[in-house]
């Protein structure tokens, strides 16, 4: 088949794809800093593909996003490493577009070049996984909203530039209406970040303080009150986001195939069969991903999302334990526990003992797996819903 016979089979949103690589290769010089190259790429619209025109997309179907990948590789482009930025590209930046007005998404482009880092400002000490209970407080005064409180669990914290945030605006309704929802500049004073040291022994997670800082009206997103509605739909991105991206035997189970086939000695039925069963689990969820990408194509991810990044979870902790057991003696080995603060970070990264130890932080970020199953049992499979007392009461009333 030739060339021609291959761009006549190509679709109209296709070929506006390769219209766009093209152009932005033409456009890409040797000489230019990593930072012009990737907003090169937002410019011609290869950002998010799906996003609209404008906004660092095409407008295409979300469908095409792996397409897009394939065609800028092949045309020597290279996007940025999102694990740089991973809040910024998979929770921030599609609910900015969705509910962000002309001057909010004009940060679009900052963070596909990485000149702004995110951080999200969700979970708080005293609401646990119940993203609804926070208490910290957006009191509105005459130069916008003035914030006070503690977020906690905050992963990258010390590196970013932005946060996106939830705070309580109204305390004499309940609880999940007197939210609002905020993008913050982390560098504005009275913030505060604590490192948490974890069992990795890194300190990826933070603790963030809010000690009078005021923020601009133009920097709530959407209108006062819809906070629980905008959250909803940064955590359904979270959970694909976390869930997926993994191509066919990648992410956990590469590195334990690459274990098992470079370590013969300590194979055995018992840990074949195991490692079969986990690879068969792993590419049925890698399906399932796949199939939620499309569902993406008309509109935004909804609760389906949480299956996927349950199975993330579960799977990983399986995994990093079978990991170490394909590893004999070299498994129960460790490189350091200093104390570092990672700027990217790679779930598969270090050796087989971080990946263990990692992975148990996986039921955790991004909702715990109680949680997720709650929302899978009540809005994906409709089942009878908790009993809640507080659905109704203000919250100033709430017991505290």
């Amino acid at each position: 088949m030739s060339t021609t016979d291959i761009e006549q089979e190509l679709t109209t949103e296709q070929q506006a794809v390769v219209d766009a690589v093209n152009a932005a290769a033409a456009a890409t010089t040797a000489e230019m800093s990593d930072q012009e190259k990737y907003g090169v790429q937002f410019d011609h619209g290869l950002a998010w593909v799906n996003f609209p025109v404008g906004d660092g997309g095409l407008g295409v179907s979300t469908s095409l996003r792996e397409f897009a990948a394939d065609q800028m590789t092949k045309a020597g482009l290279q996007p940025p490493p999102r694990g740089s930025n991973t809040i910024g590209f998979g929770m921030a930046a599609p609910t900015i577009v969705a509910y962000g007005n002309e001057e909010q998404r004009a940060v679009l482009r900052k963070i596909y070049t990485l000149e702004t880092i995110f951080c999200q400002l969700f979970s708080e000490p005293g609401a646990g996984s119940d993203l609804a209970a926070v208490a910290t407080r957006a009191v509105r005064n005459e130069d916008g909203y003035l914030i006070n409180g503690q977020k906690v669990w905050t992963s990258s914290a010390h590196n970013a530039d932005m946060a996106i945030l939830v705070a309580r605006t109204d305390t004499e309704v309940p609880k999940h209406q007197g939210l609002s929802y905020f993008l913050l500049d982390m560098h504005a004073p009275g913030v505060e970040v604590r490192g948490l040291r974890q069992i990795t022994g890194e300190a990826e997670f933070n603790e963030v303080f809010l000690t009078d800082v005021q923020i601009p009206a133009g920097y709530m997103l959407g209108e006062p009150g819809q906070g629980w509605k905008i959250s909803n739909t940064t955590l359904n991105n979270e959970r694909v986001a976390i869930g997926g991206g993994n191509p066919r035997e990648g992410g956990m189970i590469a590195q334990v195939a690459k274990t098992w086939r470079d370590n013969p000695e300590y194979r055995d039925p018992l840990l074949h069969d195991e490692l079969v069963r986990l690879w068969v689990e792993v590419e049925a969820s890698r399906m399932m991903s796949e199939r939620l990408s499309q569902k993406l194509a008309a509109g935004q991810p909804g609760p389906e999302g949480s299956g996927a990044k349950l199975a993330f979870a579960t799977n990983n902790q399986l995994l990093s334990g079978l990991e170490i057991a394909l590893s004999g003696v070299d498994g129960l080995r460790y490189d350091t526990y200093e104390m570092r603060r990672p700027v990217e970070h790679s779930m598969t990264g270090r050796i087989p003992g971080y990946r263990y130890l990692r992975a148990k932080g996986n039921s955790i970020e991004g909702g715990t797996s109680e949680i997720i199953r709650n929302i899978i049992a009540e809005r994906v499979l409709g089942l009878p819903g908790e009993h809640r007392v507080d659905k109704d009461v203000a919250f100033k009333d709430l017991p505290k």
